[in-house]
């Protein structure tokens, strides 16, 4: 089990603590602290330092102020990491560098022993308790902050050049309330940073080892953002580049990168730039042979042989090329890609489940050319291949973790350039059929889109759609009218494959409660006095429009068995059929 040391402490015991160093270490991010987040904090120690805008009503022996918790390890430099905590950290020595500044040409005895506190808190000291303002108690190492410099500069001399970084700002902004302060409250001037150096509590919690205190940070952090995976892989991608003296180079490019992954990947949890990093090791994992079933955490995968994978320029650029292709993949990019490519991409964009992201990842990379491009021809092949087995694995064998069986081993076969056949895992054609026939396709289920936007994309007259353009599950024969008419002889038959199209969300609210011969205009679009109503893009209801006045019943089991028929038809094209 690891060991924790947890013991609360005040501003002062914590930052002048002889053997304390703090490091804001190379994967953290950039200071974000800005004018409101400064006020807030000045006003909470003025209001707790000075109650009721009285200095007398003040118990310095028992009054505290819990300025929150920090999350701290020592490194093999003996320095303390700071895991969480590093706003507040970097934002109180601003402060105190502030009112140290203001002190420093005082000449009473309350000035200079306030001084003197704050020396002990800002450098480190000799046995006698005098300052060397030659090295500071932090440092700063955040790879992607370029005024990291400027803060440190600051700290030792109380000096700012300009005053467009965040550090910059919120000094000058602690240096004006410093002043207004002292020109209110002459009398009591050193109290303010005495009450808050001696009184102010922070709970620093000291993790053995880097791995337990990411994960204390990323259990007691609910209000920033916790440290990702990424920012662990930048720091190493940094000091790799820092040692080939491409550090600016290499800043540039992460932060495009970063850029790039945030405009297209929408992650839930860690950072988008995970999700590339995901995607890629799904492609070393191939080359690697590793084919088990279960898949690493992110960090452990990278961190192998020292993050091994992470100290050459192949992958870092790897990384680029796979964002960039993925960008084009999401904007739809007619220049990359052929209108029979991205029709077959706009279906798996509604797999019924992740896996084929890290499919297509692998065949990517795999089979590019120096120009990045791939042989369009080839590539929709494999997408209708993939689309055709993952559509089928869902329905017979539910669940993403039954499909990294077979997936896996293909992209084994895909970095050794053999042809992707599933030849291990093909289909019985009766067994198909009646798991179709006999599945419960409710709309809550993935599935049941998937296989409704597959079946509108057989149609060759059906263009793609733009992917921001939510598509919901329409009944053609509406639920309300069953309730209304009891038309259907089997109530099944509303959730049959045969009864249900994707349909632009707008249009599904317009025509959801009507009968078919209502729904009509709908479909096909109208003009209101308040101008046009658009119709579906989706041309199989275009073409029911047009050519019937009522869906009943029979239509719906007819439009199923035609749905399943060809969907056995789409894997014998695929040869994912067995031959017996």
């Amino acid at each position: 089990m690891s060991k924790l040391n947890i013991d609360q402490k005040t501003v002062k015991d914590l930052f002048s603590a002889k053997k304390t160093k703090f490091l804001i270490p190379d994967y953290q991010r950039p200071y974000e602290w800005g004018e409101e987040e400064c006020q807030t904090l000045w006003e909470d120690l003025f209001l707790f330092s000075f109650p009721e805008n009285n200095c007398d009503n003040f118990d310095s022996d028992s009054d505290e102020y819990f300025l929150g918790p920090i999350v701290i390890f020592k490194n093999d430099e003996g320095n303390m990491e700071v895991i969480d905590g590093q706003q507040r950290l970097t934002t109180l020595m601003l402060l105190l560098r502030a009112f140290y500044d203001k002190f420093r040409n005082m000449k009473d005895d309350k000035s200079k022993k306030t001084r003197k506190q704050i020396e002990q808190c800002i450098w480190k000291t000799d046995e006698f308790g005098d300052a060397d303002e030659s090295i500071l108690k932090i440092d700063s190492e955040v790879a992607t902050d370029n005024d990291k410099d400027e803060f440190l500069e600051i700290l030792r001399t109380g000096v700012v050049t300009g005053v467009k970084s965040s550090y910059a700002k919120n000094y000058k902004f602690f240096q004006d309330k410093i002043m207004e302060f002292t020109e209110e409250y002459v009398s009591y001037t050193p109290l303010l940073p005495l009450r808050i150096m001696q009184n102010c509590i922070l709970l620093p919690i000291e993790a053995e080892s880097q791995d337990t205190a990411l994960r204390i940070f990323s259990t007691l952090n609910d209000r920033g953002k916790p440290l990702s995976d990424a920012d662990i892989f930048k720091a190493q991608f940094y000091k790799y580049y820092s040692d080939k003296n491409e550090k600016k180079s290499f800043i540039e490019k992460w932060k495009n990168l970063e850029v790039l992954c945030n405009s297209i990947f929408h992650s839930s949890s860690g950072s988008a730039l995970d999700e590339i990093f995901t995607r890629y090791m799904y492609y070393e994992r191939a080359k690697q042979g590793i084919k088990l079933s279960t898949t690493e955490a992110l960090r452990r995968f990278y961190e192998k042989d020292g993050y091994k994978l992470l100290k050459n320029d192949e992958t870092f650029n790897n990384l680029i090329d796979l964002a960039n292709f993925w960008n084009d993949v999401y904007n739809q990019s007619v220049e990359r890609f052929s209108e029979d490519v991205l029709n077959r991409l706009y279906v798996l964009n509604y797999a019924p489940n992740g896996m084929w992201t890290y499919f297509v990842s692998v065949y990517y990379l795999s089979n590019r050319d120096k120009e990045g491009l791939l042989d369009d021809e080839e590539f929709y092949k494999f997408l209708s291949k993939i689309t055709a087995f993952i559509w089928s694995y869902a329905i017979i064998n539910p669940g993403v973790n039954a499909l990294r069986t077979p997936v896996y081993e293909e992209m084994i076969n895909l970095v050794n350039y053999q042809p992707v056949t599933f030849e291990k895992f093909l289909f019985n054609p009766q067994q198909v059929e009646n798991k179709i026939r006999n599945f419960d396709f409710k709309n809550q289920r993935p599935i049941t889109k998937s296989m409704l936007t597959w079946w509108a994309f057989q149609d060759s007259k059906q263009n793609y759609l733009p992917l921001e353009k939510t598509i919901e599950i329409e009944h053609i024969y509406a639920r309300n009218r069953q309730k209304i008419e009891k038309g259907l002889t089997n109530e099944n038959n509303i959730d049959s494959l045969g009864n249900k199209s994707i349909l632009e969300k707008k249009i599904n609210i317009r025509a959801s409660d009507y009968r078919f011969s209502d729904k009509i205009k709908y479909y096909l679009g109208f003009t209101t006095s308040k101008g046009e109503k658009e119709g579906t893009s989706i041309n199989e209801l275009l073409v029911l429009a047009n050519t019937i006045t009522d869906f009943t019943e029979t239509d719906i089991g007819q439009r199923e068995t035609k749905i399943i028929m060809k969907f056995i038809d789409y894997l014998k094209e695929n040869e994912l059929l067995k031959n017996n």
